[in-house]
């Protein structure tokens, strides 16, 4: 585990614009954060698609969660840029450099999906100690509520996240819920993620020694698209038998 105090934190909503819950309660914390301070840390709420957020879409040119990648960020700076790559390199400059000692500790990027995944930690290392244990904490905080890890670190099919540039990138899914509408449990849901996430920060922080731990977590393997006709559009749907159910 780390063995310096965490110091400068950023929590993103609205990567896609679409997925309310971020971008509300990233934009309630800009208006009032006091429930995100914590003594000795630099807390930063922010919304990072503005664009999309504005047009309540998923993005405007290009995923913004998927050009993260040092060409992307290397790329000369042009109005001919995708807007979101452009975006990029904005937030990669507030936030980063990335893969720089000057980048941010943690970044908390703030996603929903229509998908029963209820409460989702996503783990970009599995040998990230500190991470494992802060997940560990918000899982027994959350507890009897579920709360699931999902590990993106498959060689072929990880992506270069927003949350990518900060030393300790997690991504925070919450689901089910449609695009471009609020629920109030899942809000409530995401809102106490962070609350304990925090939690633990501050008492790492303070010199608190944590036991050993593992948790289960859940492995990309490979990717599975839906049967296509000849012109290459879906030829099939969702079995209701599977439809919102969650296969464990």
């Amino acid at each position: 585990m780390t063995e310096k105090p965490i110091k400068k934190i950023a929590i993103f909503g609205g990567t896609h614009g679409n997925e309310l819950t971020g971008v509300f309660l990233v934009k309630h914390w800009l208006q009032d954060g006091a429930e995100i301070q914590r003594t000795g840390l630099e807390v930063k709420p922010f919304i990072s698609n503005p664009r999309a957020v504005k047009k309540c879409l998923r993005y405007i040119d290009c995923d913004l969660n998927r050009v993260f990648d040092l060409e992307n960020l290397g790329k000369k700076m042009s109005e001919d840029l995708p807007y979101e790559v452009r975006r990029a390199q904005e937030i990669n400059h507030l936030f980063g450099q990335k893969n720089s000692e000057d980048s941010y500790d943690i970044i908390f990027d703030l996603h929903n999906t229509t998908s029963n995944m209820g409460c989702t930690l996503i783990l970009e290392d599995s040998k990230n100690d500190f991470l494992i244990q802060m997940f560990h904490y918000i899982k027994t905080s959350l507890a009897p509520l579920p709360c699931y890890v999902y590990l993106i670190e498959h060689p072929s099919l990880k992506y270069a996240t927003t949350r990518s540039i900060a030393k300790y990138p997690v991504g925070i899914e919450v689901g089910p819920q449609p695009q471009g509408v609020l629920r109030a449990d899942i809000l409530d849901q995401m809102r106490k993620m962070i609350k304990h996430a925090l939690d633990f920060i501050h008492q790492f922080n303070q010199g608190k020694e944590f036991p050993p731990c593992a948790i289960e977590a859940y492995k990309i393997m490979e990717k599975v698209d839906f049967p296509r006709n000849e012109n290459g559009e879906i030829a099939a749907i969702i079995h209701p038998n599977l439809q919102h159910s969650r296969q464990t």
